[in-house]
């Protein structure tokens, strides 16, 4: 009883989280419970987050000088006074990540004869930029603010004649809407925009009158935030038909006159009042 049976079957493996599916929640370790970052982040490679021979004082102090704005303050002194550690561990971190590469000091005499410590900071190592001139770079002034583009207003209908008196009949009629309805004070622009739509109207046998009655009545109870856009939306919408085509009325025919009798020669002839006929008239050029 002692013995294995070598043909029995082997037993069903059991699904152990974090073995049989890899994507599982560990059961030990750490468990990310992450927060997506929309502002005041900093990008952290992880070759240094994770570095091998860095110490953990020399990656936080890597981090946070990463993190910092350009022309922060990172000398050993300010560092001490920002963190518990000591000026001693503070410098020892700084020449690890200058050993690494994430840091490069040098020594640089201004015009005035102090000489300071230049320090680069590098959130990759071996990598440089073009420029050779490190120093942050003055900030840019804000450009002013500019007034928003001016919104285009819709295209309007378009006259079959473009008379300059037809124009400045309809700029008449966009002038005098303000009377009808406050909330329709037009611009010179504005109005001279629609003027060819007005035109338009006019041209369908419609009065200035009607024109005006028609762009003012049944506005809407709020108030018109672009009244042109609003008239140029019914100029177009509601543009009326172009009236039936009425064929021009033919000449009327010549009256025909009653018969007269000819004073001179008794023949009838048509006249409308008695008197002489042409033949008489002109046998005798001083006859009437």
């Amino acid at each position: 009883m002692d013995t294995q049976n070598p043909s029995a079957p082997a037993p069903a493996e059991s699904r152990f989280p974090g073995k049989n599916h890899p994507h599982a929640r560990p059961v030990s370790g750490v468990v990310h419970d992450n927060a997506r970052h929309t502002e005041n982040f900093t990008v952290i490679g992880n070759h240094l987050a994770q570095h091998e021979h860095l110490s953990l004082l020399a990656i936080g102090l890597g981090c946070y000088i990463q993190s910092v704005r350009p022309g922060t303050a990172v000398d050993i002194k300010t560092l001490a006074n920002r963190f518990p550690e000591g000026p001693t561990r503070i410098a020892a971190a700084l020449r690890e990540l200058e050993t690494h590469g994430y840091l490069r000091r040098s020594r640089e005499r201004l015009p005035t004869g102090r000489v300071v410590t230049r320090t680069v900071s590098c959130n990759r190592p071996g990598h440089r930029t073009t420029g050779t001139d490190a120093s942050p770079r003055p900030a840019r002034r804000p450009a002013p603010d500019k007034p928003p583009p001016r919104k285009r207003l819709p295209a309007v209908p378009q006259p079959a004649c473009t008379a300059p008196g037809l124009l400045q009949a309809a700029v008449d009629v966009l002038a005098g809407l303000r009377r009808r309805d406050p909330r329709l004070l037009l611009s010179a622009t504005d109005a001279e925009h629609l003027a060819p739509g007005v035109a338009a109207w006019l041209e369908r046998d419609l009065t200035p009158a009607a024109v005006s009655r028609a762009l003012s009545d049944d506005l809407p109870l709020e108030p018109l935030i672009r009244p042109a856009a609003f008239l140029a939306h019914r100029l177009t919408a509601q543009l009326p038909p172009l009236p039936p085509y009425r064929p021009p009325a033919p000449p009327l025919p010549e009256p025909r006159h009653p018969f007269q009798t000819c004073d001179g020669c008794d023949r009838p002839f048509r006249a409308p009042a008695p008197g002489r006929c042409r033949d008489c008239r002109s046998d005798d050029p001083g006859g009437t």
